[in-house]
């Protein structure tokens, strides 16, 4: 495995959860590769959805497949979450200086963070300290189209190499698909209060065994104007500061007042 050190470049970890095939990680791929060291360590198979899943009840195995100056690739079968640990303790076997994931095709604003295996990645380097990027795309084609986005991503992720996080911070970042118009601009903005409306299809398969698809539209309620939701309707890209700590501070007191006993 790779002995990459950071002696003038940083090493930057790439990985997604829509496979190593996906455009949108050759795209952040060479988005990156000006910017540092690159590895990366992506699924050998879509895991979207997969959120914070890690692989526990089958080995895990990792093939490279290239190796260059300053690069290097591996597919693996696991998860995006698997994908960043093996990154870490098998392939660099150190922390990198950035974990970038994506760029995912479909957007991961508001709720879809938590179902996100792009942001889950992310969140997995944040638990072990490593500043973290998730790129998403307000494009769900295969075929999607990334021309406009490399000045906004290169930026963003030098701001973070230099500057670097807080310790527990990550960031979330949604990007408008392409339009005549181009990208107004870069919002700092709060996650929306919006959800998926979920109901699933049933039907049944020739031998009478019932099956079920999942289906939902999403919707959102919050029409402020400070979500991420807003400002990739207005063709901004929206940049979410995340954290994995879950605890609602604001309601600590509260349950300390209840009676429990």
């Amino acid at each position: 495995m790779t002995t990459m050190q950071t002696e003038s470049k940083p090493i930057i970890l790439i990985t997604n959860d829509d496979g190593y095939f996906a455009s949108g990680i050759k795209q952040l791929i060479r988005m990156m590769r000006p910017l540092g060291k690159v590895v990366v360590v992506s699924s050998e198979q879509p895991m979207s959805g997969m959120g914070h899943a890690i692989t526990i009840k089958t080995p895990l195995r990792l093939k490279q497949t290239a190796s260059e100056f300053d690069y290097e690739e591996y597919v693996c079968n696991g998860t995006p979450v698997d994908c960043v640990k093996l990154g870490e303790q098998v392939v660099l076997k150190h922390k990198p200086d950035l974990v970038v994931s994506g760029i995912n095709h479909g957007s991961n604003a508001s709720v879809n963070i938590i179902y996100s295996g792009t942001m889950a990645a992310v969140i997995e380097a944040c638990i072990d300290g490593v500043p973290a990027i998730g790129f998403s795309l307000d494009d769900y084609s295969s075929q999607a189209d990334f021309s406009h986005l490399d000045a906004f991503v290169q930026s963003i992720t030098r701001k973070v190499l230099e500057n670097g996080l807080p310790e527990g911070l990550c960031l979330n970042v949604n990007l408008p698909k392409k339009q005549e118009q181009g990208i107004k601009g870069i919002r700092v903005c709060r996650q929306a209060h919006a959800r998926w409306v979920e109901s699933f299809d049933s039907r049944r398969d020739p031998r009478g065994a019932e099956y079920h698809w999942l289906m939902g539209e999403f919707e959102n309620d919050d029409k402020a104007e400070d979500t991420d939701v807003w400002a990739l309707e207005n063709n901004f890209v929206s940049v979410v500061p995340v954290q994995y700590d879950l605890t609602a501070y604001k309601y600590l007191q509260m349950l300390r007042e209840w009676d429990m006993t």
